[in-house]
């Protein structure tokens, strides 16, 4: 791999931001997003990229996931 000297963080102008990581993953789970890429681009008539499609899966991800909450509805943590 390369080095990348760039900010791990970064906000973006639609008031979101953009992290940059590094994830190991087996080529199994690259078969399945690039499987994601291909339903999204089909959905979308475009091309997409596996960033692009992990993106996806992450924000649908988030309106399913039962277990995170607003922070306005964590409860306090203990002393």
């Amino acid at each position: 791999m390369n080095d990348r000297v760039t900010a791990a963080m970064q906000a973006l102008p639609d008031g979101e931001a953009e992290l940059t990581l590094v994830v190991r993953l087996s080529w199994e789970d690259i078969a399945r997003l690039g499987q994601e890429a291909g339903r999204l681009a089909s959905r979308m008539q475009r091309p997409v990229t596996l960033d692009e499609a992990v993106s996806h899966r992450l924000r649908s991800a988030r309106a399913t996931a039962a277990h995170a909450k607003p922070a306005g509805e964590q409860p306090p943590a203990a002393v």
